[in-house]
């Protein structure tokens, strides 16, 4: 299994990553996907608060056009969550090496991570775990894409990205470019929800900008899966970096009863 830090190669790409606590071949890695402008730094301390809080060895890595991973080929195709559920995370989950995981993902990090519970039958996952997770456009959410297209072509926003990105036009239009396309707005893969077949914990921030209520909603309403909803109050759009304490708290849970599930199981199951 993986352990300190480096590169992998996944998706005929060079991805950076990183490992956190302490690792065992005794109980699940949980694997962190990371929002659509995130990558392993931008994770802050969350990846170490949660290791300490949940037991568990901790692997987060940033995928093409993020943090110090080679640079995404642009433009990216409007169902690029999707390839990278498929084609791109069973690859980094083969090259981890960990025989159980617990996929936790932000944001489009989160919708990859659903995406993959939903279209790939992988015994290894055993759960996930998503924060702020999209599976629909809402116009709320696409203003304030908009917003930070402005922001980035007029504020400093691309030199304060470079602390975390290799290229960070390439991390930008990447994400920003595809969530803006016209086609974007018929976008919708709530329907893998009806396929998941692990449990779930969905956590969204009570004011989230990019999202309201109504993507958790469509968990609670879909799924045949055990499902555990944590809606935080004061948080935004991260609340694992706003309100950290009640957000680890609820994936320290999480992670604890399933636990406990699998340790009831009969031998074999």
């Amino acid at each position: 299994m993986l352990s300190g830090e480096g590169f992998i190669d996944a998706g005929g790409k060079r991805l950076e990553y990183k490992c956190f606590g302490e690792a065992s071949d005794a109980r699940p890695v949980i694997v962190m996907l990371h929002e659509g402008l995130g990558s392993v730094s931008l994770w802050r301390d969350a990846p170490e608060r949660i290791a300490e809080a949940t037991g568990l060895p901790v692997f987060a890595f940033s995928r093409a056009g993020y943090g110090q991973s080679d640079p995404a080929d642009l433009p990216r195709p409007l169902d690029y969550m999707t390839r990278e559920a498929v084609d791109v995370l069973p690859q980094v989950l083969d090259q981890l090496g960990a025989d159980r995981v617990i996929l936790l993902g932000h944001s489009d990090g989160a919708t990859i991570a659903a995406e993959y519970a939903g279209r790939i039958e992988d015994y290894r996952v055993r759960g996930i775990i998503l924060i702020a997770p999209h599976f629909f456009t809402e116009e709320m959410g696409l203003a304030e894409i908009a917003k930070a297209k402005v922001a980035f072509e007029k504020t400093d926003l691309k030199d304060k990205m470079a602390r975390h990105h290799r290229d960070p036009e390439n991390t930008f239009r990447g994400w920003n470019d595809a969530w803006l396309a016209p086609g974007f707005r018929d976008w919708n893969v709530a329907e893998v929800i009806d396929y998941w077949r692990i449990p779930c914990l969905a956590i969204q921030g009570r004011d989230d900008q990019y999202g309201t209520l109504a993507q958790i909603e469509e968990i609670e309403t879909r799924t045949y899966s055990p499902a555990d909803v944590a809606v935080i109050d004061g948080a935004r759009h991260a609340p694992h970096l706003e309100k950290p304490e009640d957000t680890i708290a609820a994936i320290a849970d999480f992670c604890a009863h399933l636990e406990t599930m699998e340790a009831a199981e009969p031998e074999g199951v």
